[in-house]
């Protein structure tokens, strides 16, 4: 899904927010960034500190929606590795020490490759730039 601005992420989100679903940002500045960065082969690339959004992104929730910035597109894996370190880290590291006192860093590392369940995951892409 591709979305132009802010409020067509809202709608189209909450259009597929399942009812009564609970929502787990993840710390997420694209919701409130997702260290998400998409690869043009479709695969997906998500790095955390803690992980414990990880769990939840490969099997623990019953659907997941990504709300990823256009900016974030990338051509392969190796080319996103890059982005998350020399552009999303710094950036996420001056948030965490604001927010909560400590440093970021990529301390575990999620390369999606398929879903297997069709429906599970909506990636929502916005053209505006949207997170870091």
């Amino acid at each position: 899904m591709i979305a132009a601005d802010a409020e067509e992420v809202r709608k189209l989100f909450f259009e597929n927010l399942p009812e009564g679903a609970q929502v787990h940002t993840g710390a997420s500045v694209t919701l409130d960034t997702l260290g998400i960065t998409v690869a043009e082969d479709g695969r997906v690339i998500v790095a955390s500190r803690s992980g414990s959004q990880l769990g939840l992104y490969v099997s623990g929730a019953g659907k997941v929606i990504w709300v990823v910035g256009a900016q974030k597109i990338v051509c392969d894996v190796a080319e996103g590795l890059r982005h998350m370190e020399e552009y999303s880290l710094p950036l996420e590291d001056q948030r965490a020490q604001k927010a909560y006192g400590i440093h970021s860093e990529i301390a575990k590392l999620l390369i999606f490759n398929k879903e297997v369940i069709p429906g599970r995951i909506t990636l929502i892409l916005v053209k505006e730039e949207s997170g870091f």
